[in-house]
C-alpha cells in the first residue's frame, strides 16, 4: 500500500516534515493520545506486504505484524539493518524494484520506497512457496531439455565406443563431476571403460579385470544384468583408486547405475561429485537410471550392430571373388559390381581354381550367373564355386565337369538353383602362347581380343545348368599370342539398360566396340575401362548384377 496515497489531511499526511510530526507530536485537543500515530498504525497494519517503517538514519519507527513474523530480529528504535537482516535492506538496490532475498529458510521479496527527505518504508512478501515451484518448474525443465538432448546423441552412431563416450560427456557436469562408463565383461574376462572429467577436457579410457571390477560394491551386478540391479550409493572409503580419476581429490559422493539393454546388460554407469559437492537424492537418482536407459539401449544397439557386422563380414569374405595372382605366363583381372552395392555380393561370381600341390591338372577359370540377386543369389554362387572345387578332386576336363556340376544342382533340394557359367582350362606354351579350352553352359561366349584391335566370338556353346537332365556342350580351344585377352563376362553387362534415353540396351556389339579400343593394354587397363563404360552407360542406376574375368598371354616365361 502506497502511503502517500492518504488523504493530504495536516494530521495524517505522511510526506516529509509531517511524517515526523505525525509520529512524534502529541495532539493537545485529544488529551495527550496521539491519534495520527494509531491512524499510521492502523494503515501500516493494514498493508498486504511485510512493512517497516523507517526514520531518519534509517531507524525503524513502525513495523505491522507481518512484517514482525517475516523478521523478528528487526525492532522499532534500531537501525533497520542491524540483528543480521542487514542483506535483506540493501539501500545500494534501486529503489521501486523488488528483489528477492534468502532469510534463514525463507526466501523474501523486498522493495523500498522513499517518502520526503529523510523517510523510508520497506516492504517484504514471503515467496519461499512460490520461489520453491518456481525452481522446481525450472529444474524439470533443465532435466527434460537435457534427457531430450541425450536421446540423438547417443543414438547418433552404432558404435559402441562413441556411444559410450557420448554418455559420459553428456552426464558431465551435468549429472556429476566425473563420469565412468564400465562396458560388459569381454570373453578373457577383461572389460574396458571410458572416463570424463569436468576438469580434463581429454577423454580417459582402460581396461580393467573382473576381479578389480568386483571391488567396486554393486559393480558387478550391474555388469550382470540379471536381475536388474538398482542404483547404489556408495562409501567413497570404499572405492579403488582406478575408479576415480588421477587429480580427482575426495570423492564426496558416489553412484553405481546399471546401463540396461534390449534383453543383456550394457554395462554400467558410476557418476562422482566432489567432497563439497550435492549429494545424490532420490530425484537425481531417478533422472540418473532415466539417462541410464537411454545410454544402455544406444550401447546395446551398437553392440548387436557390430557383432552382425562381423558375422557379416566373416559370411561375406567367404563370398566375395578371390584375389587373382599372376600365373606363369598369364595375367588375369577381374571385377564384380552387385545390383544390390550395399551388400557387395551378388549372384554373379568369378573364381580361379589351382590344382592341389603335386597334382596334375591346369588352372581353371570360371565366370558364372546365379538366378536372382542378393544374399540369397550369392549363397547359391558360393554352393556352385565350393561344388566345382570338390569336383574337381575328381575331374580336371570343363566339358566332363559341366555335366558333373549339373547333376549336383539337380540333386540339390528345391527351390532349384538354375546356373550359367563358363569354364576355361588354361595351359601356357614355350612360345608364350596361351591355350585354353573352354566349356559354356548357358552363358554368353567369350569374347577374345585379337593384337591388331579385332574382337572375335569364342564358339563355345553349352545348355543351361540345374534345368535339363542331359547338358549339350560344344566346347572350343582358344589359343591366345602374347598380349591377347580372352573376355568372360555376365549379361549384367550387355543387357545393362541406359545411354542418353536410359531405355537403350547396351549390347553385344558395343561391348565388342569398347574391347577393341583395348589392344596393347595390360589386362587390369581392359577390366577398368570396360567397366568404366559400363557403369557411365548406366548413369546411376542400379540394374543387373555385372562380372568381367580377362585372361592375358603374358608372353615367353623366362
Amino acid at each position: 500500500m502506497m502511503i502517500a496515497a492518504q488523504p493530504a489531511d495536516e494530521t495524517t499526511r505522511l510526506g516529509g516534515d509531517h511524517l515526523e510530526e505525525t509520529t512524534r507530536a502529541p495532539d493537545r485537543e485529544s488529551g495527550g493520545r496521539e491519534p495520527g500515530r494509531e491512524l499510521l498504525r492502523a494503515i501500516v497494519e493494514a498493508s498486504g506486504e511485510g512493512m517497516v517503517l523507517c526514520g531518519p538514519d534509517d531507524v525503524v519507527v513502525m513495523l505491522n505484524a507481518a512484517a514482525a513474523r517475516l523478521v523478528p530480529e528487526v525492532v522499532p528504535g534500531r537501525p533497520v539493518g542491524s540483528g543480521g537482516a542487514g542483506a535483506l535492506f540493501d539501500l545500494g538496490h534501486p529503489e521501486g524494484e523488488s528483489r528477492e532475498s534468502g532469510h534463514g529458510a525463507q526466501r523474501l521479496r523486498v522493495r523500498r520506497e522513499s517518502f520526503g527527505l529523510s523517510h523510508r518504508a520497506w516492504y517484504l512478501r514471503d515467496v519461499t512457496d512460490e520461489s520453491a515451484r518456481t525452481d522446481a518448474l525450472l529444474a524439470e525443465r533443465r532435466r527434460t531439455r537435457f534427457l531430450m538432448e541425450a536421446g540423438p546423441r547417443l543414438s547418433a552412431s552404432l558404435n559402441t565406443r562413441r556411444c559410450a563416450r557420448a554418455a559420459v560427456e553428456l552426464a558431465v557436469p551435468f549429472l556429476a563431476d566425473a563420469a565412468m562408463v564400465v562396458l560388459p565383461l569381454a570373453g578373457l574376462r577383461q572389460t574396458s571403460w571410458l572416463r570424463a572429467t569436468a576438469r580434463r577436457r581429454a577423454l580417459e579410457e582402460g581396461t580393467v579385470s573382473a576381479a578389480a571390477a568386483a571391488q567396486v560394491p554393486g559393480l558387478a551386478e550391474a555388469l550382470a544384468g540379471f536381475p536388474p540391479a538398482p542404483s547404489r550409493w556408495l562409501d567413497p572409503a570404499q572405492v579403488p583408486g582406478w575408479l576415480l580419476p588421477e587429480g580427482f581429490g575426495q570423492a564426496g559422493h558416489l553412484l553405481v547405475t546399471p546401463l540396461p539393454g534390449n534383453g543383456v546388460p550394457a554395462g554400467a554407469l558410476v557418476l562422482a561429485r566432489h567432497e563439497d559437492g550435492a549429494p545424490f537424492d532420490e530425484e537425481t537418482e531417478t533422472l540418473v537410471r532415466m539417462f541410464a536407459a537411454r545410454a544402455g539401449t544406444a550401447i546395446s544397439a551398437a553392440t548387436l550392430y557390430q557383432e552382425q557386422s562381423e558375422t557379416n563380414a566373416i559370411l561375406t569374405g567367404g563370398l566375395l571373388p578371390p584375389e587373382l595372382p599372376a600365373l606363369a605366363g598369364v595375367r588375369l583381372a577381374g571385377s564384380l559390381r552387385a545390383a544390390q552395392q550395399t551388400g557387395l555380393i551378388g549372384g554373379d561370381f568369378y573364381d580361379l581354381c589351382l590344382p592341389s600341390p603335386g597334382t596334375p591338372g591346369e588352372p581353371l577359370v570360371v565366370l558364372g550367373d546365379v538366378c536372382g540377386k542378393g544374399a540369397r543369389a550369392a549363397v547359391l554362387a558360393g554352393q556352385v564355386r565350393q561344388s566345382l572345387r570338390t569336383l574337381l578332386l575328381l575331374e580336371s576336363s570343363p566339358e566332363r565337369l559341366v555335366p558333373l556340376l549339373n547333376r549336383s544342382l539337380l540333386a540339390c533340394p528345391s527351390p532349384r538353383s538354375y546356373v550359367t557359367l563358363v569354364l576355361g582350362a588354361l595351359r601356357t606354351g614355350q612360345d608364350g602362347h596361351v591355350r585354353m579350352n573352354l566349356a559354356v553352359a548357358g552363358h554368353p561366349a567369350p569374347l577374345i581380343l585379337r593384337g591388331d584391335g579385332t574382337v572375335q566370338e569364342a564358339g563355345a556353346r553349352g545348355s543351361l545348368l540345374g534345368a535339363l537332365k542331359d547338358t549339350v556342350l560344344t566346347p572350343a580351344v582358344v589359343d591366345l599370342a602374347p598380349g591377347e585377352v580372352c573376355l568372360f563376362y555376365s549379361d549384367g553387362i550387355t543387357e545393362a539398360f541406359g545411354g542418353p534415353s536410359g531405355r537403350e540396351m547396351y549390347g553385344l556389339q558395343r561391348l565388342k566396340n569398347a574391347l577393341s579400343t583395348c589392344a596393347g593394354m595390360p589386362v587390369s587397363a581392359v577390366v577398368e575401362r570396360l567397366e568404366q563404360i559400363s557403369t557411365d552407360w548406366l548413369a546411376g542406376t542400379t540394374q543387373d548384377d555385372r562380372a568381367l574375368l580377362a585372361v592375358q598371354a603374358a608372353g615367353p616365361v623366362g
